[in-house]
């Protein structure tokens, strides 16, 4: 029992208990998929039955993270993915640190999603942020909550993915020449202003995009909706009448 609570694994060189860093990408790759999947269903048909599911294998899984990770779900499915490529070892404690934010965050969806189902947009900007948090860590090997570790902990991170911890002077294949920052910039604003365009010009057929629309009117275009249903159902209520009257 007293292993058990040791978190992280103790391995020669390194001065703290590290944690393998290429289960904790292949393990949030899992759990970003897993939610995508959720949260495109809720949004397609409307239910959150595959939601609340994840949200609540999202909740236990970060649990263990915080308590153990090495009996996380996630972490051991993806060290069965990983667990022939060489180990990239972290510091242990800023990981444990993200991971209690990741449950600080799991927590109350827990609660609103699955116990006590209260969804609005807050609540589900809560679950796109964690998504966000599991791409950037899957994908590009940032964790975020390891940055926040560092702003508010007294003893800096230690053994960071791709060394970031460390002071490092960039390779020129690191860097970005003028051109390739104006693509850059050129991308990040087309993709910006075709997701704006897609929630509200393109024709909403799916739950989520239709209350996503709904949101990003303007009060003038809410007014103008909540007239011309008022002027409609005025309509249908004469025709009636007059059918009555006939």
């Amino acid at each position: 029992m007293k292993e058990f609570f040791k978190y992280g694994e103790k391995v020669d060189g390194y001065d703290v208990r590290v944690i393998n860093e290429r289960e904790a990408r292949a393990a949030a790759g899992i759990l970003f998929a897993l939610g995508l999947l959720s949260l495109t269903n809720a949004a397609m048909l409307g239910h959150v039955v595959v939601t609340k599911f994840f949200i609540s294998f999202f909740t236990i899984d970060f649990l263990m993270r915080v308590i153990n990770p090495s009996y996380s779900p996630s972490m051991l499915v993806g060290r069965f993915f990983v667990q022939n490529q060489r180990p990239e070892y972290v510091g242990a404690p800023q990981k444990r640190f993200a991971w209690g934010l990741g449950l600080a965050l799991a927590l109350p969806m827990f609660y609103f999603l699955v116990l006590d189902f209260q969804p609005n947009p807050i609540k589900v900007f809560i679950c796109i942020v964690c998504l966000f948090l599991l791409l950037f860590e899957s994908a590009f090997s940032i964790c975020l909550g390891c940055k926040i570790y560092n702003m508010v902990m007294s003893s800096r991170a230690q053994h960071c993915p791709g060394g970031v911890c460390e002071i490092l002077r960039k390779e020129k294949i690191q860097t970005f020449n003028t051109a390739q920052k104006f693509i850059v910039v050129i991308v990040t604003v087309a993709f910006s202003w075709g997701l704006y365009a897609y929630f509200t010009k393109v024709e909403s057929k799916t739950f989520l995009a239709k209350k996503i629309h709904i949101i990003m009117l303007s009060d003038e275009e809410k007014q103008a909706i909540q007239e011309a249903k008022t002027a409609e159902a005025l309509r249908a209520f004469d025709e009636e009448d007059n059918e009555d009257f006939e």
